[in-house]
């Protein structure tokens, strides 16, 4: 099933959730939608699956306008971030409600639903209740139910969100085992640039209801159009450090300079804004190329294996992401140093102009 969408825009009241939306979807493909909380995630799936109408433009299927069309018309499942599950039936009366009402035959009903269930390892609960359930047990009650329907259009708004670590990991490489294997447009939600990377496929990134940047999710990810979408696509955010290339160097700050890299050639003298991802930043000097950053610590944060150091450098305040556990005393002295080969560089209204050598 082809699926477009054509000059969405979605008004609550004087609130603006969707602003000029125009996406194409193929069927087969998987896209990840990334955005922050309120980006206007949960309204695109909502207006795809035809839960909510739009203010204006259109939604087509195949060629044809399903604009406003009811859900229960189409031929679409949808997982929520907070668990829907029916309060009355088991977990395999859950799981095989959509196969029951299409007429399935038993066999094929209970083949499905176990199918599902072991891969989402509720399989031992298939004779409860959902009150029963952890929340994260019931999730995947919700999961599973979406899964054993072959439909058109799945849609996945942040489903993972609830469930533990442990289980993300294992059921982001489940499901892009079975997103792979289906005829239908595939569509999931996260706020994590870490969970789009590993999901792959093609990635639409929005903010404040505008979609920002279509494309390869790895293509969108090191060539970012513009500020925001190097920001959101960023975990943690991006450092932005304002500068200007003139003399055949680059000067950030007040303090720093160093000489222009070939892949900053084509640059005019004038002013710019260099980013830098703190995975990029390094805290020993690999060879005379890096440039060093001079600031003082002001905040360190451990983040399970990795730990993330804040520091000054003038009146900005940038983040070194360092692997292992480590401790920074804050208001100490901390030399950073940073490849200019990893620099991205942007102009004055946030556009890119440079992306990395490397990165």
């Amino acid at each position: 099933m082809g699926l477009k969408l054509k000059n969405i825009d979605k008004l609550v009241g004087q609130e603006v959730h969707l602003k000029d939306i125009n996406l194409e979807f193929e069927s087969g493909s998987r896209y990840v939608v990334l955005g922050r909380t309120l980006a206007g995630k949960t309204s695109l799936l909502r207006v795809m699956a035809g839960l909510d109408r739009p203010t204006s433009g259109t939604l087509e299927a195949d060629g044809q306008d399903v604009t406003g069309v009811s859900v229960r018309k189409r031929s679409i499942a949808m997982v929520y971030q907070q668990f829907i599950n029916y309060p009355s039936q088991t977990i395999y009366e859950n799981i095989a409600s959509p196969l029951i009402i299409a007429g399935e035959a038993k066999a094929e009903v209970d083949k499905k639903v176990m199918k599902a269930a072991k891969m989402l390892h509720i399989e031992g609960m298939l004779d409860r209740l959902p009150a029963e359930l952890s929340g994260g047990q019931q999730q995947r009650t919700a999961i599973a139910r979406a899964l054993v329907k072959d439909v058109d259009l799945l849609l996945l708004d942040e489903p993972l969100v609830n469930l533990d670590y442990k289980l993300r990991e294992e059921l982001r490489d489940e499901l892009q085992k079975i997103f792979k294997e289906r005829d239908s447009v595939v569509v999931y939600t996260t706020t994590e640039p870490t969970e789009a990377l590993m999901l792959g496929g093609n990635i639409i990134v929005m903010h404040e209801g505008r979609v920002l940047q279509v494309g390869p999710t790895a293509e969108v990810f090191l060539k970012p159009a513009n500020m925001k979408v190097a920001e959101v696509f960023s975990d943690p955010p991006i450092n932005f450090i304002e500068g200007s290339v003139s003399d055949g160097k680059v000067h950030l700050g007040d303090a720093l300079s160093f000489p222009v890299t070939d892949h900053m050639k084509g640059l005019t003298s004038g002013e710019y804004i260099f980013g830098v991802r703190s995975s990029q930043f390094r805290l020993h000097q690999r060879t005379e190329q890096h440039a060093c950053i001079t600031g003082e610590v002001t905040l360190s944060e451990i983040n399970g294996s990795e730990t993330f150091i804040h520091f000054t450098f003038g009146e900005q305040t940038l983040v070194v992401q360092r692997e292992g556990v480590h401790s920074h005393e804050v208001g100490n002295q901390v030399s950073v140093y940073v490849n200019p080969d990893n620099l991205y560089i942007f102009n004055t209204t946030g556009e890119l102009c440079v992306s990395p050598a490397t990165d």
